[in-house]
């Protein structure tokens, strides 16, 4: 007699764990802000957009409960981009003489905001974005 085919359950055991974890993003930042937000990664993506190449989620989510002034700094490497969308919809790409800075102060309203860190050149470089409360 022979025996069934155990190792099938293996694959099958793995895909349904991998299906329980949450994707790989950062948890959602809610204004007002206790202390500046810092948060790091690799830049671009493969999807084109307006502002570059993007990931396909954004790298941060942003929760402005009131309209609130905020400040979005990057330093990357590279061609970075920045594309804040939700009521107010913001892209910014850093220039030749910038030194891959990108600071985009302003108040945000109300609404949930995704913020995507891009690359023109489709090339991934690591980055650090800060997001600031200005009071």
């Amino acid at each position: 007699m022979k025996r069934p085919v155990r190792w099938l359950a293996i694959p099958a055991a793995l895909a349904a764990l991998f299906s329980l974890v949450p994707a790989a993003h950062s948890n959602p930042v809610r204004t007002p802000l206790a202390a500046p937000v810092t948060v790091t990664g690799s830049s671009g993506g493969s999807q084109s957009s307006q502002c570059g190449f993007i990931p396909g989620s954004p790298n941060q989510v942003v929760v402005v409960n009131q309209p609130t002034s905020l400040r979005f700094k990057l330093q990357g490497q590279g061609q970075p981009t920045l594309l804040i969308q939700g009521p107010v919809n913001r892209c910014v790409m850093a220039d030749q003489f910038s030194g891959g800075m990108i600071d985009v102060p302003g108040v945000w309203q109300q609404g949930t905001y995704s913020v995507f860190v891009g690359d023109r050149a489709q090339t991934s470089h690591p980055y650090t974005l800060s997001i600031t409360q200005i009071n």
